[in-house]
């Protein structure tokens, strides 16, 4: 089974190296648009667009078989739901200090989209789920804020954070995946292979996915 990854993403390319998975990346150059406005399905849209691009790109490989070689494309979007609006990377600085002040001594919500295009025994499937977590922020003062806003950090963050990086000070607690925060919901994603009987690992048990 060949994998991809339809993202340059480093965080989730790190995530699929954690649990195991050979995947290669093609990111997707799909135009990023929906008129969705719930989180969820903002996030699912997204994602769709991305494996789609992807998928319809892949030319037929063929096994020695001669038989279509099978594959699975991976695609995700991850937004912050906070105050009824939807976050996603900072504009510029300004952008940044607003959305971390929003986030200031609040809970908000993290909502992860993820689209599997599997094509297998001849056939397309596609499967497309989200994880919403809570996650809430010590309060933090003005110049906290300014401070973490002169890194680089904010700047390719959905919220303008990474729960993983230096924020990581400033998070109270989550309610959920924290996987999903960090950018893909990695055991989400192999209860949905092993229902299909896909191996994510070669060294994975044999009979999680028999």
């Amino acid at each position: 089974m060949k994998f991809i990854l339809a993202s340059a993403s480093p965080r989730r390319k790190e995530l699929l190296e954690q649990i195991g998975m050979e995947f290669e990346v093609r990111v997707s150059e799909a135009e990023e648009v929906t008129q969705a406005t719930e989180p969820g399905e903002y996030v699912m849209e997204l994602s769709h667009l991305k494996a789609e691009d992807v998928a319809g790109k892949i030319p037929v490989m063929y096994d020695a078989r001669g038989i279509n070689q099978d594959f699975v494309v991976i695609g995700s979007d991850t937004v912050v739901a906070a105050e009824g609006q939807i976050l996603g990377k900072p504009k510029d600085k300004e952008d940044a200090i607003r959305m971390i002040t929003m986030l200031s001594g609040k809970t908000h919500q993290v909502y992860t989209g993820v689209t599997l295009m599997i094509f297998k025994d001849e056939r397309m499937h596609c499967r497309t789920f989200y994880e919403k977590t809570d996650v809430t922020f010590y309060e933090m003062s003005k110049a906290q804020i300014e401070a973490y806003c002169n890194t680089s950090e904010p700047y390719d963050k959905a919220g303008s954070y990474a729960i993983q990086g230096l924020c990581s000070a400033y998070i109270k607690g989550i309610n959920g995946d924290y996987f999903s925060v960090v950018g893909l919901p990695v055991a989400h994603i192999c209860q949905e292979l092993a229902g299909f009987g896909i191996e994510w690992n070669k060294n994975a048990a044999s009979d999680v996915c028999s």
